[in-house]
């Protein structure tokens, strides 16, 4: 039987651990979107490291409908967060695309989370940060991530969790 509190105690100390090992006195950095993963790593790293050594990066691509859900994660937890609106560094690559080669379907939709990525490394980069991958099992297992999007990161809490056992974390 899947115990939640203790898989969610595992994973905190592994946390700890790896900032032991790999970043001692470093921030966990992470792309908050307001879902399920990027919420339950939050909550892991603040309750790990303490919510100081927390920062999310909220990262819409021009408007976003749905970012007040990552205003309300970041506010709720209590950590330090940066807004990188992704429009231009989109729109940008988009124009900047040869006329005579076709973005594909599956360029489109993995150039914001590439681009997103760019953007978490570089605020990870600025204050000491290691970044955080948050994806999960399932998500890797089936391939619904994106390499070098949302599946890079320096360390992976959600790595060993299929999707119900992430919910039952976060809960």
């Amino acid at each position: 039987m899947f115990d939640a509190v203790k898989v969610k105690n595992d994973c905190v100390e592994w946390i700890r651990n790896f900032f032991e090992e790999n970043g001692k006195g470093c921030n966990a950095v992470l792309g908050v979107s307001g879902g399920k993963d990027s919420s339950v790593v939050a909550a892991l790293c603040a309750e790990a490291l303490g919510k100081d050594r927390v920062i999310g990066v909220l990262m819409p691509n021009g408007e976003q409908a749905d970012i007040s859900d990552s205003y309300k994660l970041v506010e709720h937890l209590g950590i330090k967060h940066y807004v990188v609106n992704i429009a231009e560094a989109y729109n940008g690559l988009v124009n900047a695309f040869p006329d005579d080669l076709e973005m594909s379907k599956q360029t489109i939709i993995n150039m914001a989370p590439r681009i997103r990525m760019t953007a978490v490394y570089a605020v990870s980069q600025s204050c000491n940060g290691r970044v955080a991958n948050t994806c999960n099992l399932s998500e890797d297992w089936v391939g619904y991530s994106t390499r070098y999007g949302d599946a890079a990161g320096d360390f992976s809490p959600l790595c060993c969790l299929t999707v119900g056992g992430v919910i039952e974390v976060g809960r």
